[in-house]
C-alpha cells in the first residue's frame, strides 16, 4: 500500500481555447500584523529557574564528590 503524502494537490482547470490545462494560483494571504515587543522582567518571570539550577548544581557537586571518594576507596 502506498504511503499517503501530506502535500495538497493544486487545482487544474481547462481553458476553452486549445484545451490546455492551467494551474490556478492560490490566494495570497495578507502579511501578519507586526507584534509589538513587550518589556519582560525575566528575573520575575523565571525566578524558579534560578532555584532549580542552584539545586541541580549542589546535587552535581555532591555526586562528583561521592565519585571521587568511591574512587579513592575502591582504587
Amino acid at each position: 500500500m502506498a504511503k499517503k503524502s501530506r502535500r495538497t494537490r493544486q487545482q487544474v482547470a481547462v481553458v476553452g481555447e486549445g484545451g490546455e490545462p492551467v494551474r490556478i494560483a492560490r490566494p495570497i494571504r495578507p502579511p501578519a500584523a507586526e507584534a509589538t515587543a513587550k518589556q519582560v522582567d525575566f528575573a520575575a518571570e523565571y525566578h524558579y529557574v534560578i532555584k532549580d539550577l542552584k539545586r541541580l548544581a549542589i546535587y552535581a557537586a555532591a555526586l562528583f564528590a561521592l565519585m571521587i571518594v568511591l574512587a579513592v576507596i575502591i582504587g
